[in-house]
């Protein structure tokens, strides 16, 4: 009986110390250091902008990665962050015209329901979207617009309608001073900033890549102003800084280590005794073979033979765009071969890595010559699509699931927005001597499911 007291009472000691002995938390104080953040832009694109889920809309662009940022810059004496928002729970709009994604119920072809990716109405919001919202009492300090290209902040009429399709971008002419002869960079430099951040090149390499590189091109990596990467960077810094205006750089991702690339398999081709007997009875003549089980999609590829036909290899890459019903019940992929613009090839991939790799080498020699912060994104991306663990919580870059990306596998969404920017404000603290406090991610929302 003595013995058992004995334990309790060194039970209840060591309850007591664990109470007794909470840390105490030491506050950080907060410092601007040599930043003035009075007049803050963020100028980029679509990873600037706010637009996830395929579209812009209210809670995407009050959840950019320039909203959030500025929100810390409050800490330090940084003013009001000025969006073209939206209005208030618009189902947003997209490139082409639709309305958000959101997680709901859908049925495929083979009778299966299950959660996926839908749009929240039928079409997109074209009265929001066709608001015009600029007002000189109004300038705005989010300069992230959707689809724009390094080569365009400097090129007059970009947001003037009146050039036709893919001469200028609609999402700038909502908000521009003067859609029809102004400048991006112009309206940028009327808000006469103190202190940006730039995050841009993304837009072109994407919508490259999305297209399966089979439409349009990409922007060379040297060239002037409004035709190639360095030239157009060096202009628009040159103004950028010459009132004396700090700032952050960042460099971009490889765009194709985000889900929109690399949810479906090279070799998710399942099938049956039946299928892959069929299968062999149409390609075995040109040398293709299929077995049991797991086996590689057939796609076009002009090079490959007298009959431009072959499988796919391991790094070459399916898009989500291909219509998953065609796949599943249409024998789209085996029977008919992947088309060009739902594949990304080897070379393809080499072509686009390439550019980023070349785009990337500007930006940081950029940073290094005009003195300024600069963000290694691509290295963050990478940790994205391997995993990250953030305050107990494990985040990755697998499509819906994975708690970083918006529902169209390319933007990221709230919380993916929040560790982004804490990447920037490291970045800036080390470079400018200040200790911004960094974001607690865990506030900002994933995907929501129903």
């Amino acid at each position: 009986m003595k013995l058992k007291n004995t334990h309790l009472l060194v039970a209840l000691g060591i309850l007591s110390l664990t109470f007794s002995c909470k840390p105490k938390e030491t506050a950080i104080e907060v410092s601007a250091g040599d930043v003035d953040a009075t007049r803050f832009v963020s100028i980029g694109g679509i990873a600037t902008s706010g637009f996830m889920d395929d579209a812009l809309y209210a809670e995407g662009q009050e959840n950019s990665l320039g909203a959030i940022l500025s929100e810390q810059f409050k800490l330090i004496g940084g003013g009001d962050f000025k969006q073209p928002l939206m209005p208030n729970n618009s189902v947003g709009w997209s490139e082409i015209g639709l309305s958000r994604l959101i997680l709901g119920y859908k049925t495929d072809c083979l009778g299966v329901t299950s959660l996926s990716p839908v749009r929240i109405a039928s079409q997109g919001d074209l009265t929001g979207f066709g608001s015009y919202v600029y007002s000189s009492s109004n300038k705005f300090n989010n300069f992230g617009i959707p689809f724009i290209k390094t080569t365009e902040f400097s090129t007059p009429g970009i947001g003037n309608p009146a050039n036709g399709q893919g001469l200028y971008n609609p999402f700038f002419t909502r908000m521009a001073s003067d859609p029809l002869n102004g400048t991006i960079k112009a309206d940028i430099l009327a808000k006469n900033p103190t202190f940006f951040t730039l995050f841009t090149g993304m837009d072109e390499v994407l919508e490259y890549a999305k297209n399966g590189a089979s439409t349009g091109n990409l922007t060379p990596v040297n060239g002037a102003v409004g035709i190639g990467f360095d030239g157009s960077i060096t202009d628009l810094l040159i103004d950028l800084t010459g009132n004396g205006a700090r700032g952050v750089i960042s460099n971009i991702p490889d765009v194709t280590d985000f889900p929109y690339f690399t949810t479906i398999p090279f070799d998710g081709l399942n099938l049956d005794a039946d299928n892959a007997l069929t299968l062999n009875e149409i390609y075995n003549p040109i040398g293709i073979y299929f077995q049991v089980g797991k086996n590689a999609f057939v796609i076009n590829d002009p090079t490959a033979g007298a009959f431009g036909v072959r499988q796919m290899v391991e790094g070459e890459l399916i898009l989500l765009s291909v219509p998953l019903d065609s796949l599943k019940c249409n024998k789209m992929g085996s029977v008919f071969p992947f088309r060009n613009e739902f594949i990304l090839t080897n070379p393809e991939l080499s072509e686009i890595r390439n550019t980023i790799n070349g785009f990337n080498t500007v930006l940081s020699s950029a940073a290094t010559n005009y003195n300024l912060a600069y963000v290694d994104s691509y290295s963050f991306f990478k940790q994205l699509k391997t995993g990250i663990v953030y305050n107990g919580i494990s985040i990755t870059a697998k499509f819906v699931s994975g708690g970083a990306y918006s529902l169209d596998g390319v933007t990221l969404n709230p919380r993916g927005n929040a560790l982004l920017a804490n990447e920037f404000i490291t970045s800036i603290n080390q470079k400018y001597k200040a200790t911004i406090p960094k974001v607690d991610a865990t506030k900002y929302r994933g995907v929501i499911f129903p």
